[in-house]
């Protein structure tokens, strides 16, 4: 059986388009390559993947199977190309991380200090940017790891290690208008203004949205000096607030009496899979497992 990569990736990508001539365009292909491949494919299978009745190839139930773990196999091949590569090219230059902008007061510098301390010559450069805005940064490689907050629906290339919890409270200036009431109800959060940090895209995860009416930054810095010109409420990490005794006396913690939001999270080390890992890289994924491991 003569199965190679770029066969896996053809047929994944007939299985997703629904045919030949739009798989050849998504791939940059002649039609004809496209099916001279899966024939090929078939015939190193010993299987027939595709009826092709009609105009558009039709996937068999064996396509079907094979196709489950068609993004899997590829993933896991690249793996082992990047593991290999990065074995010859050992210790990387420079490595990027991005910090999501509400994790920026957590104890973040502790994995940098314990990099620089086993890679004194790496230059390691440090950017800070919404979730989505994060999350991108490492499809595309700008970025090889992010600090960042759990996502419910995780890309296919994504990889992870749970570090902490995180306490995020909703708060406003004492002087503005929803502070004066003991509790907060669902229809005076829905009528006030919030100011949100979201992506630069336009993109805000909706579990923190609750004002009809919001403002967006792209930073809590700038969302809490909104907060405290009495421009709308919002919700800011505790850490910031525990780190400035002057934003405790100028902020409120707001008590939502007809709801509990969801306010603490759970913070991750990402990187992408398929991205080429130098000594680092691998060094401060092993160093995460082990504080892990000793605090689980």
């Amino acid at each position: 059986m003569n199965l190679n990569q770029e066969q896996l990736i053809i047929f994944k990508k007939v299985m997703e388009t629904g045919s030949f001539s739009a798989a050849a365009r998504a791939l940059g292909k002649v039609p004809s390559a496209v099916s001279m491949s899966i024939a090929n494919l078939e015939i190193d299978l010993n299987l027939q993947l595709f009826e092709r009745i009609g105009r558009e190839p039709v996937p068999t139930s064996h396509a079907k199977i094979l196709y489950e773990k068609a993004e899997q196999l590829l993933i896991e091949m690249n793996q082992w190309k990047q593991l290999a590569r990065s074995l010859s090219t050992g210790l990387e230059s420079e490595l990027n991380i991005v910090v999501v902008s509400e994790l920026l007061h957590t104890r973040w510098t502790d994995y940098i200090a314990a990099l620089e301390a086993q890679f004194p010559t790496v230059q390691i450069n440090i950017f800070t940017a919404p979730q989505e805005d994060a999350q991108k940064m490492l499809i595309n490689g700008t970025a090889q790891f992010a600090l960042m907050f759990e996502r419910e629906q995780l890309e296919s290339n994504e990889q992870f290690i749970e570090l902490k919890q995180q306490a995020l409270i909703p708060v406003a200036a004492k002087s503005y208008a929803l502070a004066q009431f003991t509790q907060q109800s669902f229809e005076q959060i829905l009528q006030s203004r919030q100011i949100v940090v979201a992506s630069r895209d336009r993109n805000i995860r909706p579990e923190l949205l609750f004002s009809k009416n919001y403002w967006r930054t792209d930073n809590h810095h700038s969302a809490c000096a909104m907060i405290l010109q009495n421009l709308g409420w919002g919700v800011l990490p505790v850490e910031m607030l525990d780190e400035n005794p002057f934003l405790k006396k100028q902020l409120k913690v707001l008590n939502f009496s007809d709801f509990t939001p969801k306010f603490e999270y759970f913070v991750d080390l990402v990187w992408n899979r398929e991205s080429l890992q130098g000594t680092a890289a691998r060094f401060l994924i092993d160093y995460v497992k082990k504080l892990r491991k000793n605090t689980v």
